[in-house]
Parts: structure tokens; C-alpha cells; sequence
């Protein structure tokens, strides 16, 4: 007889061995708060190193993607999951202990058929403090919350899972979802008690907690082409710091 489950939890993956045993235990402990049945998901995109077996090792189940698009290596779990309810949260990011039971019981209140949360670092400075503040002020004022997007499997079947960009596709995503929301009378909602922990990895491999803010200043000309439909150059960016920046940091 086929497992039933609640909740899948979809964790991409891309070189992760440092990371991924701490996302999956943030999972389980909000699993053990939460008590009810939660599937994890861990899809491997062109990993060379122990993340598959560490995730296998931890209970996850292991799924591979080769395509060079976070998007379409979450719609891979999201296909694969037997869940009632999808969340999605990145490799190197945890989550707080309540924030499967706070899901849970938003979605079975019947206002909300998903919602993101807010985002906080995992350590503090003042560069930080102030990206953490333009986070929440951009957060608050578009109401387009990621970092762990959640929401009805329904709901990511009916809008073809996780739009096919390279970069901002959790925005785009979170759009569609709130329009689909709209269509069937509920709402795209928000955590209020629990949150996603944000990695500082890029920073403390920097060593320079100032890196987001030099990296716009220098590369404002690529955002400015891209906003204006011209891409290519700051799709490049975003392998370096995204698609590949694990192949060398590992």
C-alpha cells in the first residue's frame, strides 16, 4: 500500500554535502514539532560529490536533474511528491521548528492555498541588517514572500510548477500562484511565527558581508539590459554566483 503524505518538502541541490544534512535535520525537527507525515525530497542537479548519498543516508528521498535551471530542478521534486501540500526550501537555508505545523494549519483553515515566509540571516552585521531591512521592506510592500514557498500541490499543478527562468523565478512564481489564488477564492499568505534561516555561506567565503551591495554597484548595466530585455550578460552573473559558484567551493 502507497505511503500518504501531508506534506513534501523539496530541497535542490547542487553540490550541497556541507550543507544538506543540517537543511534535512531543520526539516525533521519541524516534523517532529509539527507530528504529522512529511516526505523530503532531495533532487540532485549535477552533483559530483556526497550529496545524494548524505541525503539518502538522512531519509530523504533522492531524485537527479541535470538541467542548469533551479526551476526546473525544484518542478522535479514537485512531479515526484505524494504530498498534499508542497514546500520548497534551498539546500543551504533551515527552517524554524514550527513552520510545517504554522503551513499546516494555514492551509487546512481553507483562507490560504499558499504563501512564502520571511527571511532572516543566520548571523548579524550591519551590511546585513540593512539587506535584511530592504528584504522585508520589498517583502512587505509587493507581498511576493519567498525563500520557503509553500502552497496546495493542486495550486503548483495548475500553474505548471515553477516558472522556466534562470533567476527571479520565485518571484515569477509566486505571481502566478497569488493569480490562481485569487481564481479560487483564497489568498497567498505569509508566516507569521516561523521564518526561513538564511545561509551566509557567499559571505563568509567572501569575507566581506558588503558583497550583494559592491556586486549591484558593478553590475548595474547587465540588470538595467536584462530589466530591459537584453539578458545575456547578466545571465552569466548569475551562474557564476548561483549555477556554479559551488563547483568552486566545495
Amino acid at each position: 500500500m502507497e505511503k500518504t503524505y501531508d506534506i513534501s518538502v523539496i530541497i535542490p541541490a547542487h553540490n550541497e554535502e556541507k550543507y544538506v544534512k543540517r537543511c534535512i535535520d531543520s526539516v525533521k525537527k519541524a516534523d517532529s514539532f509539527y507530528a504529522g507525515k512529511t516526505e523530503i525530497i532531495v533532487v540532485c542537479n549535477r552533483c559530483v560529490d556526497r550529496t545524494g548519498e548524505i541525503a539518502a543516508e538522512c531519509g530523504a528521498k533522492v531524485f537527479v536533474n541535470q538541467d542548469r535551471c533551479i526551476a526546473l530542478v525544484r518542478n522535479t521534486g514537485i512531479r515526484n511528491a505524494q504530498g498534499r501540500i508542497i514546500v520548497t526550501i534551498d539546500c543551504d537555508n533551515r527552517m524554524t521548528e514550527g513552520t510545517l505545523a504554522e503551513i499546516y494549519s494555514m492551509i487546512n483553515g481553507g483562507k490560504y492555498i499558499g504563501g512564502g515566509a520571511p527571511i532572516r540571516f543566520e548571523r548579524n552585521s550591519l551590511p546585513l541588517k540593512i539587506n535584511d531591512y530592504m528584504c522585508r521592506a520589498g517583502f512587505f510592500i509587493t507581498g511576493l514572500y519567498a525563500g520557503i514557498i509553500w502552497a496546495e500541490k493542486t495550486a503548483f499543478d495548475a500553474i505548471g510548477g515553477f516558472v522556466d527562468k534562470k533567476s527571479m523565478e520565485d518571484i515569477a512564481t509566486v505571481k502566478l500562484i497569488k493569480k490562481y489564488a485569487r481564481k479560487t477564492g483564497k489568498k497567498y499568505g505569509v508566516l507569521k511565527h516561523n521564518y526561513l534561516i538564511n545561509s551566509t555561506r557567499k559571505y563568509d567565503d567572501a569575507g566581506d558581508d558588503w558583497l550583494y551591495f559592491r556586486l549591484m554597484a558593478k553590475n548595474i548595466v547587465p540588470m538595467l539590459k536584462s530589466a530591459f530585455g537584453k539578458p545575456e550578460e547578466y545571465d552569466r552573473l548569475i551562474d557564476e554566483m548561483f549555477y556554479d559558484y559551488n563547483d568552486n567551493h566545495r
